[in-house]
């Protein structure tokens, strides 16, 4: 065989037609909005956050700049307010992460029920509060969590005579702000329901000529078969939840109140930047924040491959 015969058709030794160029430049052309943005909008800014971790830069003093070298890095360790705040913010986590993967999955289970009419409008109905522009909804429930509240009231008719001040009491306060949370769990089912839909309904048949019933399809189909979409909800959850500040922001005015117990770690850094005007310190802190997303997510990555099942895996 010669070495002209020995090219065939199609194989990437072939120079690119002027159709194919045509096309890799129209390409390039409508993805450029989005590189470019990529660029201006979070690259750049993240190098430029880098740099100043190394600085004293600040908005009062940015005329001086000087290098410090890890000062900043150094500051991190004997930051109690750093280490409180972290604290915090795992904390909340505990309790809010588990409400936030395993309620959308119930209701969702629920919903995609064949026994259940009307599935359209739950659909609707539960995705609603989601669009709600998220300030109004806040102060709606501040006020619904108030000692004087329609969630207390409510506590009250039915026995509970001393029912928590879920907004006042550093017990209570998580507990709180998970209920808030709770109305916004559209998003969560919508994936869900996505994810059901998807298991083939003939390994529901087969369950039920092997008398597995309801539990036992749960626990041996639905749940291995949605793991995917568990470890998508729950890398999203993580990364949500370190990032939580908007919330306590709204409801506290950033103050930390009561007792500390709300001022999570997110809303340290947006005071370190923008009330303390700390830039070097505040981006310090924003690495810290990658640093610990990116650890925890590399380890929940690398710990899934026991129990994250991909239909067609061969292992």
């Amino acid at each position: 065989m010669t070495a002209s015969s020995s090219t065939s058709p199609g194989t990437g030794s072939r120079r690119p037609s002027g159709l194919a160029w045509r096309r890799a430049r129209w390409g390039y052309v409508f993805i450029a909005p989005w590189i470019l943005g990529f660029f201006l909008f979070t690259l750049i800014p993240m190098i430029a956050t880098f740099i100043f971790t190394f600085t004293n830069i600040d908005l009062a003093n940015a005329g001086n700049i000087q290098f410090v070298g890890l000062e900043n890095y150094a500051q991190l360790l004997t930051d109690k307010q750093t280490h409180a705040s972290l604290l915090v913010t795992f904390k909340f986590a505990l309790i809010a992460l588990p409400v936030a993967m395993l309620l959308p999955f119930g209701v969702a289970i629920l919903v995609n029920s064949r026994h259940l009419r009307g599935t359209s409008a739950f659909r609707v109905l539960f995705f609603l509060p989601y669009v709600v522009p998220f300030v109004a909804g806040v102060l709606i429930w501040q006020e619904m969590l108030s000692e004087s509240g329609w969630i207390n009231d409510f506590l009250r008719a039915i026995g509970i005579q001393h029912p928590p001040d879920w907004l006042q009491d550093p017990t209570w306060i998580y507990p709180g702000l998970v209920i808030m949370g709770v109305w916004g769990i559209g998003a969560g089912i919508i994936v869900y329901l996505a994810g059901l839909k998807g298991v083939p309904t003939e390994l529901y048949d087969a369950a039920n000529i092997d008398g597995a019933g309801w539990w036992g399809s749960l626990r041996h189909i639905t749940i291995p078969m949605l793991s995917p979409v568990f470890l998508y909800t729950l890398i999203l959850g993580i990364v949500e939840v370190l990032q939580y500040f908007l919330v306590p922001l709204v409801l506290k005015n950033g103050t930390g109140e009561p007792g500390g117990s709300t001022l999570f770690f997110n809303l340290y850094l947006y005071k370190t930047f923008f009330t303390f005007q700390n830039m070097a310190y505040g981006a310090t802190l924003a690495w810290l924040l990658f640093g610990i997303t990116l650890l925890i997510t590399l380890v929940i990555f690398r710990l899934s491959r026991r129990w994250v099942y991909y239909a067609g895996d061969l292992k």
